[in-house]
């Protein structure tokens, strides 16, 4: 007898569910309070088992081979070794161990952040500080932390990348066939939407777009404030266009990107033949401001059929609606695959809901990028149009 999809699937998860086993966790940080507070809030989670604690790098390292986790939350800034010499080692020997930087939100903990996820960190969450209650500190952890490692661990625990996700109307286990691109649409806009290994990937296709690219990029990365400020500087450093943290009244540019700012929702706004960027504090969306909905809605009303999103690797399900506006506006839009995403929540909702005209890895979606705009306006351009290939993939 066979079973319906749907059932077999239920049945499937129920299955995993029952054979879960949970996820070991090693807790790295200086501060015994912090040590106790994560320990005590993350063993409350059945799938979660804390393994150990450990004062510093040196101690954790010994501890890996003893406890055998399989996630590790990692402080910055320890005595003896700090996050950042620990994550280089454990590294060397496990390239693939979730590991989750625990920083501060500040100048100097958002450099230390973002080089750790140029180093392999898998994700990061902030501290609690200031909070004046232990049980404030608590619920932030539970809100940012907990989330992100049911993510990472999401094959282990037999769950959904993205546990905030709508329910879409679409077969388990089907995959839309890519739409065909749409003749004869001019793209005057590229908006990009990821999360979770965002910062890595977004290094991997922001500094291969050359520096006569004929139209605006705006991209929303979850991010807090101060982030957002070093990451745009962070891709400013290795790119050829400019790039920026987005700032109000800015007016969008061809060959110039501009990143959303922590905590403040990024749109554009069209007036006559102008268009600029503005932020706001309206209420989140999706859990999250900046959202890539806000922004993806703001660019089709702006530039209706003339915009190309792209949605990256991240979790949760930001990002669907948003290209579904783009689509009933007559643009396109494009995924990361599975593969080469750190989650494949945003872009495997994309792609599950039937919005997405194509899937690449992430090494091609450079490429792909800037061939989708030049060919869309070599058209309207003429026969001599350059069309821009990509040379030298980013290291």
């Amino acid at each position: 007898m066979h079973r319906p999809l749907w059932v077999q699937h239920d049945f499937d998860t129920w299955s995993q569910q029952l054979n879960m086993k949970p996820v070991r966790i090693l807790v790295v940080d200086d501060s015994v309070v912090i040590r106790k507070l994560l320990s005590d809030t993350l063993s409350k989670e059945a799938a979660f088992e804390v393994v150990g604690t450990a004062g510093d790098g040196h101690i954790a390292l010994a501890k890996m081979s003893q406890l055998h986790p399989e996630l590790i939350t990692l402080d910055i800034e320890m005595p003896v070794m700090n996050g950042l010499e620990t994550l280089a080692e454990i590294r060397k020997s496990d390239q693939k161990i979730p590991v989750i930087m625990f920083s501060t939100l500040t100048e100097r903990g958002a450099a230390a952040t973002l080089e750790a996820l140029s180093l392999g960190a898998s994700d990061y969450a902030t501290k609690p500080s200031n909070t004046g209650s232990p049980a404030v500190a608590i619920e932030q952890i539970r809100a940012e932390l907990i989330p992100k490692i049911k993510a990472l661990c999401s094959a282990q625990l037999g769950t959904n990348a993205s546990p905030a996700a709508p329910k879409m109307a679409i077969a388990v286990g089907a995959r839309p066939a890519a739409r065909p691109r749409k003749p004869g649409k001019r793209i005057e806009i590229v908006a990009i939407g990821t999360s979770t290994g965002g910062p890595n990937a977004l290094a991997q296709v922001i500094p291969l777009v050359p520096k006569d690219f004929p139209v605006p990029i705006v991209v929303v990365q979850h991010m807090p404030p101060i982030f957002t400020r070093f990451l745009a500087e962070r891709l400013a450093n290795r790119s050829e266009i400019r790039v920026e943290e987005g700032q109000a009244g800015g007016a969008l540019e061809p060959g110039k990107a501009w990143i959303a700012p922590g905590n403040y929702h990024m749109t554009v706004s069209r007036t006559a033949n102008e268009r600029r960027l503005k932020l706001n504090q309206d209420a989140p969306e999706n859990s999250c401001r900046p959202a890539v909905d806000v922004l993806f809605r703001s660019v089709a009303e702006a530039y209706g059929g003339g915009v190309l999103g792209v949605v990256m690797t991240g979790m949760g399900s930001d990002g669907v609606l948003g290209a579904q506006r783009i689509h009933a506006a007559g643009g396109e839009v494009i995924v990361q695959d599975e593969a080469t995403s750190v989650v494949w929540g945003m872009p495997g909702l994309v792609q599950a809901a039937g919005e997405a005209d194509g899937v690449f890895p992430l090494g091609e979606l450079a490429g792909e990028i800037i061939r989708r705009v030049a060919q869309s306006r070599s058209a309207a351009l003429g026969a001599g149009t350059r069309l821009y290939t990509v040379e030298h993939p980013v290291k």
